[in-house]
């Protein structure tokens, strides 16, 4: 392998494009004491227990040692698992991650007796005390979404061991997580002319991408068949997960682990199972793409490993990460100046650790923190590194806005409308370049990239989806998932999603072995939800400019302080109906006919 497609080590990547850990603690020692410095608030946590009725004033004490405490934690949290993500063989980090777990377990139970306590008020006595202390009005939203599940709440000799076991209820992730990003490795992938190619879970899809049909079909048999020898571990691990998932659900009297995960997030169940049928009744387009991407490639046959390739590949290039970060800021105008200042305090102040390392958590995320987000990428150059760039740094600045604006308790904005901004921001960015550009084979590339985009974040996402709601169903009736069973229904969807025109082979049949997401409790149904949203939302920008940017920064500094649904209808999107999905696949639709007409020019 030469030292061009070599995987540096942590030591080598260049100190500006790492993110700056130190802007939470100068070093680990502080953030060490400042860990014992939070678990010392535990005796004071504890006597409030039995308290919270006493009065408006030791309510509104409560939940202002709730909100230090949390701001704490997070602080805390974000250094320890940051820093274990630079290099997850870094045992070290991985034992202050594992520090934080316990620290977060012991508060968490310490504060148990709360939830139980805030259930059991009078709805009169509440209202004397925000009548007697104004102050405790600053807490008004988080009591009402707390008092919104009482059925749900249980006693807090229940809650304090519900809270106890958390830690141990996140094993199943944290095993896969060790076993997928530190201690998997793959063989090489191989090219047409002998080459070989570093293969990792971060390289895969830049490998997948490559015009060379050898090399992607050598990386994605190699991929497959390493993760086939360990699916038998990783269906234990996500049969664990799914039974955790059931047991809180039920000990909190909910009907299944979906309902519990979407009433969390304040999220009516018919939105879950509306987006699947209207997939559904949409899924012709879906096989309409399956087919032209067929054509287009002139192969006999369709495989997995043809999916990720462009369909004009002779204008890919590679884009410096300085050049990526112009583009974006430049493609993000109509969102106004306060929105780019931000944007370039972020690119110019270490926000983002941009390049893969050995051991490096694979794929990107973003976090939020007070002192500012951190972007997690494994950039390397291609379009789809260009859009990720975008989108986490939509995430960023979602956090950023609603941080500055929301008190701390009322700042977290809920996963339902966490994907909003980030796709948003990769539909202007896609607008943005699809009105720069005259030549026709450019224009085509962008098209199959927005194609791809609908793709894999609504038909993909979806897909994964049903996948989770239907494996979630079995481990409900008594069904233990074992690696043939999930493999099984995993083959049967993708039939359904990419119709027949692809050929759905053993290897992709274990796919669900290398998804983190379906540890991440009904997560991915809001990728496809969000998209739907940004698309109505992106259009919206452009087409009324002040007003919708107006209305949009204030979705993006709302944080929590209104029900996701409500947050959304403020900035123009319902997504109670049907409409936004139908109308982003309707739109997928009108891309395959341009696609399929600048192609026969």
């Amino acid at each position: 392998m030469s030292d061009s497609n070599a995987i540096r080590e942590r030591r080598d990547i260049p100190r500006e494009d790492t993110w700056a850990l130190e802007d939470l603690f100068p070093s680990d020692d502080a953030w060490q004491q400042a860990l014992d410095r939070v678990l010392g608030k535990t005796e004071t946590i504890q006597g409030f227990a039995g308290r919270l009725g006493e009065s408006g004033q030791t309510l509104c004490a409560f939940l202002a040692l709730l909100e230090e405490t949390d701001t704490a934690l997070e602080a805390l949290g974000n250094y320890a698992m940051r820093a274990a993500d630079q290099d997850t063989r870094n045992s070290f980090y991985q034992g202050l991650s594992g520090r934080y777990l316990s620290a977060a377990t012991t508060l968490g139970a310490a504060f148990s007796f709360a939830t139980p306590e805030i259930m059991a008020l009078e709805e009169d006595t509440l209202e004397g005390f925000y009548r007697d202390c104004p102050r405790l009005e600053r807490f008004r939203r988080y009591l009402t979404d707390q008092r919104r599940r009482k059925a749900h709440t249980l006693s807090a000799p229940e809650e304090r061991l519900l809270a106890a076991a958390a830690e141990m209820a996140g094993a199943p992730d944290s095993i896969y997580g060790s076993l997928l990003n530190a201690d998997l490795r793959y063989p090489d992938a191989v090219d047409g002319e002998g080459k070989a190619h570093a293969l990792s879970q971060s390289t895969f899809i830049t490998l997948e991408e490559s015009a060379d049909r050898t090399l992607r079909k050598s990386a994605y048999q190699n991929l497959y068949t390493t993760l086939g020898q360990f699916q038998n571990t990783a269906a234990a691990l996500l049969d664990a997960q799914n039974k955790q998932q059931k047991f809180y659900a039920a000990a909190r009297k909910y009907n299944s682990a979906r309902e519990a995960a979407l009433d969390g997030t304040n999220v009516p169940l018919s939105v879950y199972d509306n987006l699947i049928e209207a997939v559904h009744r949409n899924v012709d387009k879906m096989h309409r793409y399956v087919t032209l991407r067929k054509k287009l490639l002139g192969v006999e046959e369709l495989h997995f490993y043809d999916v990720y390739t462009p369909l004009v590949p002779e204008v890919r290039k590679v884009i410096p990460f300085a050049d990526a970060k112009q583009t974006v800021y430049d493609a993000l105008h109509p969102l106004g100046e306060e929105y780019r200042k931000i944007l370039r305090e972020g690119f110019e102040n270490r926000w983002i650790d941009v390049y893969e390392n050995q051991g490096k958590r694979s794929g990107a995320y973003s976090a939020g923190t007070k002192v500012h987000p951190y972007v997690l990428l494994n950039y390397t150059g291609s379009l789809d590194s260009l859009f990720t760039l975008a989108h986490e740094m939509g995430h960023a600045l979602h956090s950023y806005l609603s941080n500055r604006h929301q008190n701390p308790i009322d700042s977290d904005y809920v996963i339902f409308v966490a994907e909003v901004a980030s796709t948003c921001n990769e539909a202007l960015l896609m607008e943005y370049l699809l009105k720069r550009t005259r030549d026709k084979k450019e224009r085509a590339s962008l098209i199959n990239y927005f194609l791809d985009q609908f793709k894999g974040t609504i038909y993909r996402q979806v897909m994964f989806a049903e996948f989770e709601k239907n494996i979630g169903a079995m481990v409900d009736n008594g069904q233990t998932l074992t690696a043939e069973v999930l493999s099984e229904e995993y083959a049967r969807l993708a039939k359904f999603y990419y119709g027949p025109d692809m050929v759905v082979d053993d290897y992709i049949a274990s796919e669900w072995v290398r998804i983190p997401h379906f540890y991440y409790n009904y997560y991915v149904f809001q990728y496809a939800t969000g998209y739907a949203a940004a698309i109505a939302l992106s259009r919206r920008i452009l087409k009324e400019g002040a007003p919708a940017v107006e209305d949009y920064l204030g979705f993006l500094s709302g944080g929590c302080s209104k029900s996701p649904i409500e947050l959304l209808k403020g900035a123009g999107v319902d997504m109670t109906g049907p409409e936004p999905v139908n109308d982003a696949l309707a739109l997928f639709g009108e891309l395959l006919d341009e696609m399929e007409g600048l192609m026969e020019e």
